[in-house]
């Protein structure tokens, strides 16, 4: 069992705690299959098993919104122990869904960690679900290695990097294996795995 944030417990559940949970059950499904399952993350499994991912599904509605969730859980992941809680997955279903919006405010991440002191500590990766390498074609398979059902922010803990890189040293190799997976499986393979976005918007007030 994972650590998720959004995951109703009541019996009578409102439509925003459906849709959450809803976005966090489409996450670990493409986890599951496409990041475990393909084996695009030799160390996605263990953290994932030891149930050491925390979901939060973000409500922001713009750029601004979601900079101050991705604050919140920085300071959170900084502050709770490793064992507890290893990484974090940050999803905003409702804004950037332009993914050259959405790689601009990846600099925005990065300078929010040298903002808070947490250089060396942690990192955001990304993944978005109309990710684009330069180069290449829209529906070139190869995208799929850094696409999410939705607009996601991946904040990572420095030491377990270096700790993972320590058990697969030629990590560097990752990258290049994945392109083979993904350009053998093809782009109906890809979508045969069923791993994209099932979850609403919400409407804006």
């Amino acid at each position: 069992m994972s650590d998720q944030a959004a995951h109703p417990t009541s019996a009578s559940t409102t439509p925003l705690q459906d849709r959450d949970a809803q976005v966090i059950a489409d996450m670990e499904r493409w986890l599951e299959r496409a990041v475990i399952g393909l084996n695009l993350c030799p160390f996605a499994k263990g953290v994932h098993v030891k149930g050491q991912i925390h979901y939060v599904v973000s409500h922001a509605q713009d750029a601004r919104a979601l900079a101050e969730d991705l604050h919140r859980e920085l300071e959170a992941l900084a502050e709770i122990s490793p064992e507890k809680r290893d990484t974090t997955l940050l999803m905003a279903p409702d804004c950037l869904d332009n993914f050259l919006d959405f790689n601009d405010f990846q600099e925005l991440a990065d300078d929010m960690i040298d903002a808070l002191d947490l250089g060396g500590i942690l990192q955001v990766a990304s993944f978005h679900p109309q990710f684009q390498f330069d180069g290449t074609d829209i529906d070139d398979v190869s995208n799929c290695t850094n696409r999410a059902p939705y607009p996601t922010l991946h904040l990572l803990r420095e030491e377990s990097i270096d700790r993972a890189v320590e058990v697969f040293p030629e990590a560097e190799e990752i990258f290049e294996r994945n392109i083979e997976v993904l350009e053998k499986l093809g782009t109906q393979g890809w979508k045969d795995l069923d791993v994209g976005a099932h979850a609403g918007k919400v409407e804006k007030a």
